[in-house]
């Protein structure tokens, strides 16, 4: 049921594309080859909403530390801190913490559960604060407050650095994303004549259309791989 969701994008886009193109073109060549690139461009769409959602809970950590020192201050113990951010916490991350909530109300571990919180987010930040709240739940820690302060400091300066590279970056990723995209509204506009559509009927045709297709991906996805910032490595984590 869940594959079948993920598809569904996939092929609404696919199916919808072919309909029009083929409309538009009455070639089903063209139509399956503009096809496959709405399958891509989906991706691309599903792919950056992903990403999007690890942003904002990357963006989040800082306010989920100045709430865990707020509430230790206050005098809760550090299960009611946590669980305080399945109701207080950023909105990105309340689902994953009222899980955490219910599983220790249910079974009252909280070094498991504290994996699991760890598990889910699979980050460097996450990991440094779960295995600060742990050393500190087990040996105790005069020093917790000091050390999320100096935590949340340091993440608020790399956010701020990434942030901005990734302005910078985005007029370059725009123009590339219209490179890409200008040849192939180019052809659909021309596609509309009959003439086009039988140049590209022929097998050389066919040949020089799909290539342009692949080197089309090809060059979105170098493009993509290009402009990644480099993400830190989990210490505590599994990335080993």
């Amino acid at each position: 049921m869940q594959r079948a969701k993920g598809l569904a994008p996939f092929l609404l886009s696919f199916s919808c594309c072919f309909l029009v193109v083929y409309l538009l073109t009455a070639s089903p060549l063209l139509a399956s080859a503009f096809s496959l690139l709405a399958i891509a461009f989906t991706y691309v769409v599903v792919n950056n909403r992903k990403g999007k959602y690890e942003l904002e809970v990357s963006a989040s950590w800082p306010e989920v530390i100045d709430h865990l020192v707020s509430a230790i201050q206050s005098g809760m113990s550090l299960t009611e801190a946590l669980t305080e951010l399945s109701t207080r916490g950023p909105v990105v991350m309340r689902p994953a913490f009222s899980n955490f909530k219910s599983r220790v109300f249910e079974d009252g571990n909280f070094d498991k559960g504290i994996q699991h919180l760890a598990g889910h987010f699979k980050s460097h930040a996450s990991d440094q604060i779960f295995q600060a709240l742990l050393i500190s739940k087990s040996l105790g820690g005069s020093e917790l407050l000091s050390i999320l302060r100096t935590l949340g400091n340091f993440l608020r300066e790399d956010l701020a650095l990434r942030n901005e590279i990734t302005v910078k970056q985005s007029w370059i990723k725009n123009s590339a994303h219209l490179s890409s995209a200008a040849p192939w509204l180019l052809l659909l506009l021309l596609a509309m004549q009959p003439s086009t559509v039988q140049a590209f009927s022929t097998v050389t045709g066919a040949g020089i259309l799909f290539i342009g297709l692949f080197m089309t991906v090809l060059a979105y996805i170098w493009m993509t791989f290009l402009s990644r910032l480099p993400s830190v490595p989990r210490v505590f984590g599994g990335d080993r």
